[in-house]
Order: structure tokens, then sequence, then C-alpha cells
């Protein structure tokens, strides 16, 4: 069976610069994977490649068996399949939250309304919104638009989630329960690309660390590999600067939390 997601020798450049440099990667579907690395090493880039926002410009990007980088790609239908969170929110202010969340399945979908309604009440109770269905953006705070921002992609029933940074913006009061949220979702078995700073969640939700230094991938390796031993000089570097990095459960061990 082949791998929802294959990267090869994958390129990205900013006009001379070349930011990614030969990717290689694979996910399998129900896989999570967290993406660490110094600003500027291509992490958010590579997420921003595998939603269409930035263009590559050689190798190969397959998604659930098709190659993205031919000319004929619709964008539009694989962002429908690969959802991504950003560090803003991106909530349209004149909208309430619920009908922020149906936009997309009713506009871009077609759905039905009641079908569509149905998943949104759903997962804006999974989160612990559901009382903030009718209120306007600017009666959130932070963590819970990124929350709804999180219902939002969730209600177009993507294949994979993308997360680039979605707690750099909050106060760090609000960030557990943005990643509370992402947590849920790991144990539900959906496939996810994460973009973090937060070592201790990284270490708790990851089934693999990728570990980027300069455009290119340094290393690979499970959760507490990397964590305990990390294979590059670079890696180990990187670490040192999180050594206030707490023990958190591991991912097996997440459904003892709930």
């Amino acid at each position: 069976m082949s791998a929802l997601i294959e990267f090869k020798g994958f390129n990205k450049f900013f006009g001379s610069q070349q930011v990614l440099k030969e990717i290689d990667l694979t996910v399998e579907s129900g896989e999570v994977i967290v993406i660490l690395g110094p600003s500027g090493c291509g992490k958010s880039t590579l997420l921003r490649c595998l939603n269409g926002l930035e263009v590559a410009h050689s190798g190969s990007l397959r998604f659930n068996g098709r190659e993205l980088l031919e000319p004929k790609t619709d964008w539009r239908q694989v962002r429908q399949d690969v959802g991504m969170v950003f560090q803003s929110y991106h909530l349209f202010p004149h909208m309430t939250v619920l009908e922020n969340v149906l936009l997309g399945p009713l506009k871009v979908q077609k759905r039905k309304r009641n079908e569509a309604l149905a998943q949104a009440e759903a997962l804006l109770e999974r989160v612990g919104l559901s009382d903030k269905r009718d209120a306007f953006p600017r009666q959130l705070s932070g963590g819970q638009q990124q929350r709804i921002a999180i219902v939002r992609s969730l209600c177009m029933n993507p294949q994979v989630m993308l997360f680039d940074e979605v707690t750099a913006a909050l106060d760090p009061e609000m960030v557990k329960e943005v990643l509370e949220v992402i947590l849920d979702l790991a144990r539900g078995g959906m496939t996810m690309l994460i973009v973090t700073h937060e070592m201790a969640f990284a270490r708790a939700v990851a089934d693999r660390v990728v570990f980027m230094e300069a455009g290119s991938i340094l290393e690979q390796n499970t959760p507490e590999s990397f964590f305990t031993n990390p294979q590059s000089a670079r890696a180990q570097q990187f670490l040192e600067k999180f050594s206030y990095v707490e023990t958190m459960p591991k991912k097996s061990k997440i459904k003892e939390l709930s």
C-alpha cells in the first residue's frame, strides 16, 4: 500500500535562494508527523507546498496516489482534502462562528445545509465551543478563535490536517486549550503534519519527528529516540535550547488523559 503523502527529490526556490533541498518524506495514513527545526529552515514552506500555496520547482509530490506537481492539478480540490490551520485565525470578522464554519461546506462543496449544520454543531461541541456558535470573532479569545479555525477546516472533511505554528500567536494560558484539540484529533487517527516549537507537545503527539536545517531534512526518528538521542550535532544543539522541556505522556498513553 502506497503512502498517503510522498515527497521525492522535492525542491523549492525563492528567487535564487533554495529553501527546500531534495526533500524525501513519506507520510502514512493516520500518522502524526511533527516537523522541528530553527526559524527559516523551511518547515512552513514545506506545508505550504503540500497545500499548493507555494509552487515547487522540481521533484515529485504525490498525494493519495496522485502527482500534484502536474500543470493540470486542481489545487482548489486538493485543498478540500488537505486542511491547513495557520498562526493567524483568518476568520471573517463580519460572520458569526457558525457562518464561518459553514462557508466552505455550503459554498465550495455545495453540501446540503442540514447535513453540514449537523457536522458543524457536533464539531463545535467537540471543541467545547457550542455556546459560541452565534458569537462574532471579536467576542472570542485567541484560543477560542484558533479552535474555531480548526473546526472550520475539519468541517471540510479533509484527509490530512496541516498545523503551522498554531499556538505561536497565543498567550501562554491559551496554548493548552488548542493543543488539547490536536491531541484529540491524534486519538481519532487523523493524519497530521505539525510545525511547532512546543517540544513537550511534540514529544507527546508525534509518531515521528522530522528535523530540518537550512532547507534539508537532517534526521527522522521516533520522538523517544529523537529527544533522548538525536543523531546529528545540529539537532543536539537545537534541543539544548529547549532544556526546559517537561515530560509528557507518549501518544500511546494519551487516552488515559481523557
